[in-house]
């Protein structure tokens, strides 16, 4: 067999395998925070994950797609690892720039909502009292 197409199929199993992995961990663990920046709407909570998780397969496999097709034709085994690595090395540079985003936003999202809650008094006025006179 042609050495890059073995290079083509470690290439795809690992990035696939990661790709997986990096999703479901996101997922599992990114349902609290998003339940605390949705205001503890569960339902909507488990919704915005799902729908995440769809956009980062989409978006992660779809450049693992793309960026597969090599330079050259690979003879050697080190041309083997070092193609391997630098392709790896991308894709989970994507990854966590894609990780990273997410969480940029939802913090964002998050940060608005406590600082909405904190300009509303925790008791509602219970009436109006005039000034002392000479205070």
């Amino acid at each position: 067999m042609d050495l890059t197409v073995v290079a083509y199929v470690v290439y795809l199993v690992v990035s696939i395998g990661l790709t997986v992995w990096v999703a479901r961990t996101l997922s599992r663990n990114g349902r609290i925070f998003l339940s605390d920046v949705l205001h503890g709407d569960e339902k909507l909570a488990d919704a915005v994950n799902h729908l995440l998780v769809v956009g980062f397969y989409l978006v992660n496999l779809g450049f693992v797609a793309l960026y597969l097709s090599g330079d050259g034709t690979i003879t050697t085994t080190r041309e083997i690892f070092e193609n391997l690595s630098t392709k790896l090395g991308v894709v989970l540079l994507a990854l966590g720039v894609m990780h990273l985003g997410n969480v940029y936003v939802l913090n964002k999202i998050r940060r608005r909502g406590l600082m909405e809650r904190e300009q509303q008094p925790p008791v509602p006025p219970q009436g109006w009292a005039a000034p002392a006179a000479g205070v």
